[in-house]
C-alpha cells in the first residue's frame, strides 16, 4: 500500500499504523491504545446462535493490556454452545489482531477485537463456526492451489412510523433517493462506520421493497461489499449487521434481516458472490468467457445446493421467500444475468470497453482489463444464515465441483439462458431438480450429502447432526401448503421469525 492508500483508508488503525490490518501485531495494538487514549478492550465472538457476543475489559495498566492480548480469556462454553456440557465447559477466547477496530458507539474509547475459540488443551475448537470456515478455506487452497474470495449483499427492511409527505411507490423502491426514501441517511452512516471498522464496501442503495402497513412504513435497503478472503467476507457482514442494528435502535426503528416480513412483497436475501484467484489473478474469466474452473465450481454448488440451504436458509420463513416469480431461486440451474436461477453470472466488463471515453470525449481511453471483476453469485441464502457455516459450505461445494469428473457436463446440462418460467422452457423446467420447500427437507438434503461436508474433518459429525436436528425441530414439512392463502397464519409465522441471526 502507498502513503495515499493509508491516508484514504477509513480504518483508523490502518491510518495510524500505516500497515494493512493483516499485518497487525500485539505491539501495534498496544501502541494504538497508548497513543489514542483507549480505555477499554472488548472481545467479540460468534457462538451457536450466530450473533456477536461481548466480553469487556477496563485497561488498568500496560502489563494488564499486554496480558489480555497475550493470553486471551476464559469463557463458559456451555452457555455458548448447546453441545458443550457444564461439567467441563471452559473455553479460551483468543484475539485475532487483524480484526481490531475502534468501537464507533462506545462513549468510553474502546478497541474491539474478534476472537477464536480454543479448548483446555490449547487446540482450536473443531466445531467453532469460525474454525469450520478456516478449515474449509485452508483445505481448498491446499488442494487446488487457488485462493477463494467472496462478498455478500446485505439486504434488510427497516420499519418505522410512516412519513407520507413524499410516499414512495409500493414495491418500486429500487435506488430511490431522499425524500422518497426516509432511511438513506442511516444507510450512509452505517456504511461510513462499517468502513471505519474494516469493512470493504462496494456500494449501498435502497432496494425494491417499500410498502405501508397501517401506520407503519417499511423500506428495504442493501449494502454490498467487495470481494475479500472468505473469513474476512463473513466478518465484515457480521460487523455490518451489528452496526445497522445499533443505528436503528438509536432511532427507535426496527431493522430485520428476515427473508420474508409480509405477504406478497419482496423478500430479503443474502446473495454471496464468489471468485477464485491464482497468483493474484481472477481466473473466473478465460479468453473473454466464463472459465472451466468457474463452471466446475458452479456445478459443485448445483450438486450440493439442497444441502447448502441447511446453512443459508435456517427458519420456516426462508421458504416463503423461495417461491416462483419473486426473483428468488426455486430450481437447480444457473445462467447469465438471470435472476430466476440458483447461481447467476452477473454482467461483467468483458467486451464493454471505452464507455467512459464515450461519455467523456475529453478523457483518454483506458487500456486496462477490468474482466478481473467477474464473479458468480449464489442467490439462495437469506439473513437467517449461519454465515460461517454457509461460507464454509460454499467453499466445500466449490472444491467438490473441481473434483467431480462430470462437472462440466453437469454445468452444461443445468445452464438456463432464459427466464426459466418462460412458456417455451416448460419442458426443460419439468426436468430440473427443485430446492427444498421447508427446513425439514433441507435437513434431509444435508444428511444425504453429509460425507462431502465431513470430508477432511471440515464439518464435525456432531455439527451436521446438530444442524439437521435444529431444522427438524420446526416440524414445518408441508407448511407452505397448509398456510397457502391464509394471510393471518402467514403473518403469525412472519412475526415469530422477524428477528433472525
Amino acid at each position: 500500500m502507498t502513503r495515499e492508500d493509508y491516508k484514504l483508508d477509513p480504518n483508523k488503525l490502518v491510518q495510524f499504523l500505516k500497515k494493512p490490518s493483516s499485518e497487525f501485531t500485539k505491539e501495534d495494538l498496544i501502541e494504538y491504545v497508548v497513543e489514542n487514549d483507549i480505555k477499554m478492550i472488548n472481545f467479540r465472538y460468534v457462538a451457536e446462535d450466530g450473533k456477536l457476543k461481548t466480553l469487556n475489559f477496563i485497561i488498568t495498566g500496560l502489563d494488564h493490556l499486554d496480558s489480555i492480548l497475550s493470553t486471551g480469556e476464559r469463557v463458559d462454553g456451555s452457555s455458548l454452545f448447546s453441545y458443550i456440557g457444564a461439567g467441563s465447559s471452559d473455553l479460551y477466547v483468543i484475539p485475532r489482531f487483524k480484526t481490531a477496530f475502534v468501537n464507533p458507539f462506545s462513549e468510553v474509547p474502546s478497541l474491539d477485537i474478534l476472537c477464536s475459540f480454543y479448548t483446555a488443551e490449547g487446540k482450536p475448537l473443531e466445531s467453532a463456526p469460525e474454525y469450520i470456515l478456516k478449515k474449509a478455506n485452508r483445505e481448498f487452497e491446499k488442494s487446488t492451489g487457488l485462493k477463494f474470495k467472496a462478498m455478500g449483499e446485505l439486504e434488510y427492511y427497516i420499519k418505522s412510523a410512516n412519513h407520507t409527505l413524499y410516499p414512495d411507490v409500493d414495491q418500486k423502491g429500487y435506488h430511490s433517493s431522499q425524500p422518497f426514501t426516509k432511511w438513506e441517511n442511516l444507510r450512509r452512516e452505517a456504511m461510513v462506520l462499517i468502513a471505519q471498522c474494516g469493512g470493504k464496501i462496494k456500494y449501498g442503495h435502497s432496494e425494491v421493497g417499500s410498502f405501508t402497513a397501517g401506520e407503519d412504513g417499511y423500506e428495504q435497503h442493501e449494502i454490498e461489499f467487495l470481494p475479500v478472503e472468505a473469513e474476512d467476507a463473513v466478518e465484515q457482514l457480521l460487523i455490518a449487521k451489528w452496526i445497522v442494528r445499533m443505528l436503528a435502535a438509536r432511532e427507535g426503528a426496527l431493522v430485520s434481516w428476515a427473508p420474508k416480513i409480509t405477504v406478497g412483497k419482496a423478500g430479503s436475501g443474502l446473495h454471496i458472490h464468489m471468485l477464485v484467484e491464482k497468483d493474484g489473478k481472477n481466473i473466473c474469466i478465460e479468453d473473454g468467457k466464463l472459465s472451466d474452473t468457474a463452471k466446475k465450481m458452479i456445478a459443485g454448488i448445483m450438486d450440493l445446493s439442497g444441502a447448502l440451504t441447511a446453512f443459508g436458509n435456517t427458519i420456516p420463513t426462508s421458504y416463503l421467500r423461495l417461491v416462483p416469480h419473486q426473483e428468488a431461486p426455486t430450481y437447480v440451474c444457473w445462467g447469465d444475468r438471470n435472476r430466476s436461477v440458483l447461481v447467476r453470472v452477473p454482467l461483467g466488463w468483458v467486451g464493454a470497453t471505452d464507455m467512459i471515453k464515450d461519455v467523456n470525449p475529453q478523457q483518454d481511453a483506458d487500456p486496462r482489463d477490468f474482466s478481473s471483476k467477474q464473479t458468480f453469485e449464489f442467490r439462495v441464502p437469506d439473513g437467517s444464515a449461519d454465515m460461517y457455516q454457509l461460507m464454509a459450505g460454499l467453499i466445500v461445494a466449490g472444491q467438490h465441483g473441481l473434483q467431480m469428473e462430470n462437472s462440466l457436463q453437469v454445468a452444461e446440462e443445468l445452464y438456463a439462458d432464459v427466464d426459466i418460467f418462460a412458456p417455451h422452457y416448460k419442458e426443460k423446467l419439468e426436468k430440473l431438480e427443485q430446492l427444498p420447500t421447508c427446513c425439514w427437507e433441507s435437513a434431509d438434503c444435508l444428511l444425504e450429502k453429509r460425507e462431502i461436508f465431513e470430508k477432511n474433518g471440515i464439518f464435525p459429525q456432531g455439527t451436521i447432526d446438530s444442524v439437521a436436528k435444529n431444522l427438524k425441530l420446526y416440524e414445518d414439512n408441508g407448511l407452505n401448503d397448509r398456510i397457502l392463502g391464509k394471510v393471518d397464519k402467514i403473518m403469525e409465522i412472519v412475526e415469530k421469525y422477524m428477528h433472525c441471526m
